[in-house]
């Protein structure tokens, strides 16, 4: 990278200008090369923070690297908070903790570069993409173990990161973790009529019977974004978002001033399936529309129907994402229910720096067998899905 750089922490996006972050990889839909992930644009994770949901009050103190010329230029950033939990993340990392503790250590606070409570893949070192890629990547994966000596924290964790930054954080000495997620893969189908044909037979019988039963009552779907998002629909999505949440975490991660923050900065970037009975909304799942990627985020109701919640989050979102052409749908974290409706194991991936050497070297180990794990579940559920068999042959076990 010629000229000198210099990496500086912010703790706040309020300081971030949002044209400046907009020109990074993947944070706006200006740069076709990396396709958009409204889950690190500024609108998103300002957002968050303005509202009081990722602050250092709940337990998320910004500690963002960004990555600067000799005239403060952005070149790059990575978002990381400074915790003393680890709540709303999604890669579950309390039994190193527990190990840490128990041997006389301290774990937290810790170092997190995510996205506060969000289990969707997607760009973290972020670059500008008329720039040197890797030298920047690099740069930013050295900053986060430079950041973590001068807190003295026992580790630094990078969740949900896209498979090409792998090999940068593990050429900087991270650890590799990986997890599973389900996802509907868009082979180019023109229709929903033309993925069902793709379906083993007693598969496809079981989904059109589901859908059909899903809305007997009198139920109607609607997709509302743009315009079509009102403070009155966002009340009465926040009512279905606590209900579910209430009932799921005990305390939701969000509040009602998120809704009307995204709602005014990203609207077109957002999707709202909402099932409508006798006039009015029972439920509804909210997902955000990436530029290769429908991501399906949480839902909720105040009515409940058999198969509505897989009417909602599930079928609509691949009839939307066929319709607009994009390649796939993540449908958020865990759950092999979604295997039966068309979603298939997919590999996520994490990194992580252990500044303890004691603690490193049982991650590593616990880790090195977690992968096998991981790989072998996945090709075992893949051959167990509801697609034909190779060669168009139909299973009709």
């Amino acid at each position: 990278m010629s000229g000198t750089v210099r990496i500086r922490v912010e703790t706040s996006f309020a300081d971030i200008a949002a044209d400046d972050w907009g020109r990074l990889s993947g944070a706006s839909r200006g740069d076709a090369s990396v396709p958009y992930n409204p889950f690190v644009s500024h609108a998103f994770l300002s957002a968050l923070e303005q509202s009081g949901c990722a602050t250092a009050e709940t337990g998320w103190l910004g500690q963002h690297l960004l990555l600067e010329n000799d005239d403060g230029g952005l070149l790059g950033a990575l978002p990381v908070y400074l915790k003393n939990h680890s709540q709303g993340e999604y890669v579950f990392d309390h039994g190193w903790a527990d190990a840490l503790e128990r041997a006389g250590g301290r774990y937290y606070p810790k170092l997190q570069a995510a996205i506060p409570f969000t289990p969707a893949t997607g760009p973290r070192l972020l670059h500008r993409t008329d720039r040197p890629v890797i030298a920047s990547q690099s740069a930013l994966a050295e900053g986060l173990k430079e950041l973590s000596k001068r807190h003295g924290v026992s580790s630094a964790h990078v969740t949900f990161v896209s498979e090409g930054e792998m090999p940068v954080f593990e050429a900087a000495g991270y650890l590799h973790r990986t997890d599973q997620q389900f996802h509907f893969l868009n082979e180019g189908y023109g229709s929903h009529a033309d993925f069902l044909e793709t379906l083993a037979s007693r598969k496809r019988k079981a989904l059109k019977k589901e859908r059909r039963a899903a809305v007997e009552n009198g139920i109607e779907i609607d997709w509302l974004t743009g315009r079509d998002l009102t403070e009155k629909i966002w009340d009465q999505f926040f009512a279905f978002y606590m209900d579910t949440g209430s009932r799921k975490w005990g305390r939701p991660y969000l509040n009602r001033q998120f809704y009307s923050l995204i709602g005014e900065r990203m609207a077109d970037d957002i999707l709202l399936v909402m099932a409508r009975r006798d006039g009015r909304y029972i439920a509804g799942a909210i997902n955000f529309i990436g530029g290769d990627t429908l991501f399906g985020r949480h839902w909720g109701c105040v009515e409940d129907h058999p198969f509505l919640h897989f009417e909602v989050c599930y079928h609509q979102a691949i009839d939307f994402a066929i319709e607009k052409g994009l390649a796939r749908v993540e449908a958020g974290a865990q759950g092999e229910h979604k295997l039966a409706r068309g979603y298939l194991p997919v590999t996520t991936h994490s990194a992580h720096y252990i500044t303890h050497p004691g603690l490193r070297r049982a991650v590593a180990d616990y880790l090195e067998r977690e992968r096998r794990d991981v790989e072998a579940t996945g090709d075992y559920l893949a051959e167990h899905g509801p697609f034909r068999r190779s060669g168009g042959q139909d299973d009709n076990d």
